[in-house]
This record gives C-alpha cells, structure tokens and sequence, in this order.
C-alpha cells in the first residue's frame, strides 16, 4: 500500500472510531434535575385568628300586640259575649303576648281584657316572661264554649268572660274585662274544703312548685306594678288564681 492510500486509511479509521463514542454517549442516562432553590415551599394552613369575635346566644325575645274585636273575632267570642253584657265589644281589646311553656317552649297566648287594661297586661306578661314564669296555656275562653270549669280544669289562663262572680249573681270582674285567672290548677279557688278545679287540691297547700304563686313573689310584684291585686290575699274565699284591677 502506498503512502497515501495508508494516511487515507488512518484517517477513516480515526473518523469511525469518534462517531461510535458520540453515538455511545448520547445513548447515556440524564442525570436527574435538581429543584430550584427558588421553589415556593408548600405551606400549611394557618390556624383561626383568635382575635374573632365569639359567638354570641341571642335570648329570646318577647312580642305582642293589641287590637280591636274584628268581625271573625266577635263571632268566635259568642259563647263568651252576647247582648246585655256589661262591656260592649268596642270596649275591648284581642292581646298577643309571648309565654314560658312549662316544657320551656315560648309560645303565643292571647287573651280578650277591658281596652284600658291592655297595655297593663302586656307589662304584667313581659315582665312574667323575663322572669321566666311558665304559664301552662293561654287560650280565649270561647275556646271551651266559655265554661269556667272547663277552661279551670284545662289550666288555661283567661281573662274576659260575661259571666256572674262564683255563686252569685252580680257581674264578675271577668264581664267587664278588668280580671285574669292565671294557671288555675296551681292556683286554684279555695272555699272551706271546696277546691275549683278538682285537679288543683294537690297545690291548695301552696307547694314551691313550678306555675304557683306565692305572696310577694314575681308574679304578684308584676300586677301590683300595674295596679292589679291579688285574690290570694283574700281571707275567705282565696282565689289564688285570680287578679284584678278592682281587687274584687
């Protein structure tokens, strides 16, 4: 071979052998990236900013409301008014207050009153409410086809009724709007040995028990602030029951 042809052989030989090394390493594993030290870390939440305001219970909130006698409400009320009576029904007032049940549900009773006791009552049943004073229900009398006994015995709390004072003949305080009988059960009418209504002898002796009145307590404070007396006072008969702007 000649001097030419050996140089040309070299280098083919040289250009072979560099093509097969970078063909080698372009078929070598990357190495793996490294994170940036710039990366933004992955934070956990912040905990509650303790400078928010608690919560806060909202107490209940005591309503009412006071209205003339509707046509629909006069013709509910027959059994309680009818002519002759001593109150016309211009004279007197539909009220709505809230109550204390004795379950500890609030509730709206209403009653029928004289048109000058209405704001007194709505004082006397706020002030009764605030105090937490259960009433166990408080339902026009009409409801019971305006039966004192039947309304007495369902302890339902009233107050209008056209009717004569118990074993008599004269008007009641009830006929002129000017009276209310509270939780008769737990406060019943007391003559002699004689209980109305039957279902109330187990608190003639006046227990502390829920709904009872006692002499100076909350309840009676709340109708003397208005005026009202108290037909617990009375010596015989004691109609612990009953409240009047009359005292009678």
């Amino acid at each position: 071979m000649g001097r030419r042809a050996r140089t040309a052989a070299i280098v083919m030989v040289v250009a072979l052998l560099s093509g097969c090394a970078s063909s080698q390493a372009s078929r070598a594993p990357r190495a793996a990236s490294t994170p940036s030290a710039t990366s933004t870390p992955v934070t956990a939440p912040s905990a509650p900013d303790a400078t928010e305001d608690p919560v806060v219970a909202v107490p209940p909130a005591f309503t009412s409301a006071i209205s003339p006698i509707t046509p629909e409400l006069a013709a509910r009320m027959e059994p309680s008014w009818r002519p002759g009576c001593p109150v016309p029904l211009e004279d007197l007032r539909y009220v709505t207050v809230t109550h204390r049940g004795f379950d500890g549900v609030d509730r709206q009773g209403e009653l029928v009153v004289h048109a000058d006791a209405a704001e007194a009552m709505v004082t006397v049943f706020h002030a009764l409410f605030d105090a937490g004073y259960p009433v166990r229900s408080m339902r026009l009398v009409d409801d019971f086809g305006a039966s004192d006994d039947d309304s007495m015995a369902a302890d339902n709390t009233s107050a209008f009724n056209c009717r004569a004072i118990t074993g008599g003949s004269e008007w009641s305080e009830h006929a002129y709007g000017r009276a209310i009988d509270l939780n008769p059960v737990e406060n019943p009418y007391v003559r002699g040995s004689s209980v109305a209504p039957d279902e109330g002898r187990a608190y003639a002796d006046r227990p502390d028990s829920p709904g009872v009145i006692h002499a100076g307590d909350e309840v009676v404070r709340a109708f003397a602030s208005v005026g009202w007396l108290w037909g617990g006072d009375w010596e015989s008969p004691i109609d612990y029951q009953h409240f009047s702007s009359s005292g009678r």
